[in-house]
């Protein structure tokens, strides 16, 4: 083979190889949050997440700018959703793709995502992650059985982590869309207001009668529980099933250290359930977490809806 042909041969082959190490892809570091690539034509911008805060914070911010998509289906935690390898790759593809971080997504160590493209929104938070031990293993849903051991990762549950995760999707998107940078800021600002707002009345409502010893359906209220210094212990029951004896007799231990009247709630408990816990002189409210697309409104709104009925709480007890 003569030196030309060599030349046009090899050469490609060359630029082929560094292009794929360009854009190779490898897990992302979860210590960090990467920088996206401005976004080049005229397409709006395909911004993956995984869950549906994330989603609620980048379309506030975002809006018509960019295109939100969170693939999880309806009737499943998106902490445990395992996705198809179809779906993968279109994270793969997005533009940007915002993780929650604090062990969220348990899927993701498993997939290879191209780091350039991927923001842990709690990357700044690390140092406020709740560890856990002790955790049992339990089964609900369509994704068989887990453990809520680890670290804590409903970080959004805290208002103040949500705005610094909402500031971490704004910085994100500005990478994105330099050009709408004020703009984008401008969005970030009133978002952050409310969520400051409901900050201030979770904590005025918390003060009048924190001490409350409550119990929770699930162990995913951490950061609500440190934010506002409440008393609350968890259990291991699913809204959609009646408890059984081994629920009944861990609620009955618990309840002898642990003297609560209240319940919490992730969704609405079927009938049988609120009708043992009130044999037992517990009431019921919910506070969703809405790790997924709620049924009605949004993350907003159902975080003022969770407001109202920890107010059937505090303030009916606050002459106790």
């Amino acid at each position: 083979m003569n030196l030309s042909v060599l030349l046009r041969t090899v050469i490609p082959s060359v630029a082929l190889v560094l292009l794929l190490g360009q854009t190779s892809c490898r897990q992302p570091d979860d210590s960090v949050g990467s920088q996206p690539s401005p976004r080049s034509g005229n397409a709006k911008p395909i911004v993956y997440v995984v869950n549906y805060p994330l989603g609620y914070f980048a379309e506030r911010i975002g809006g018509e700018l960019i295109d939100v998509r969170f693939p999880a289906p309806a009737g499943v935690d998106p902490a445990f959703w395992k996705p198809s390898a179809e779906t993968i790759i279109v994270y793969q593809n997005a533009d940007l793709i915002l993780l929650n971080g604090a062990a969220y997504a348990k899927w993701v160590p498993n997939a290879t995502l191209p780091e350039a493209r991927v923001v842990n929104t709690t990357a700044a938070l690390q140092a406020e992650y709740i560890e856990l031990s002790d955790a049992l293993l339990h089964a609900h849903g369509p994704d068989g059985e887990h453990s809520h051991a680890g670290t804590a990762f409903t970080t959004w549950l805290d208002p103040l982590m949500a705005v610094e995760q909402a500031r971490a999707v704004k910085n994100a998107i500005q990478q994105l869309l330099p050009e709408r940078a004020k703009e984008l800021e401008s969005r970030f600002t009133g978002l952050e207001a409310d969520l400051r707002e409901l900050d201030r009345q979770m904590q005025e409502l918390a003060n009048k009668k924190g001490e409350t010893l409550l119990v929770a359906s699930h162990p995913v209220y951490q950061y609500l529980a440190r934010r506002y210094k409440l008393q609350l212990q968890s259990v291991h029951w699913e809204p959609d099933e009646i408890p059984n004896a081994d629920a009944l007799k861990s609620l009955d231990t618990l309840l002898k250290q642990h003297s609560a009247k209240w319940m919490i709630w992730e969704g609405t408990p079927v009938d049988d359930s609120v009708k043992m816990l009130n044999e037992k002189g517990i009431q019921s409210i919910v506070f969703a977490p809405c790790g997924n697309v709620p049924q009605a409104g949004d993350y907003l709104s159902v975080m003022r809806d969770n407001l109202r009925n920890l107010r059937s709480i505090f303030e009916s007890d606050v002459s106790d």
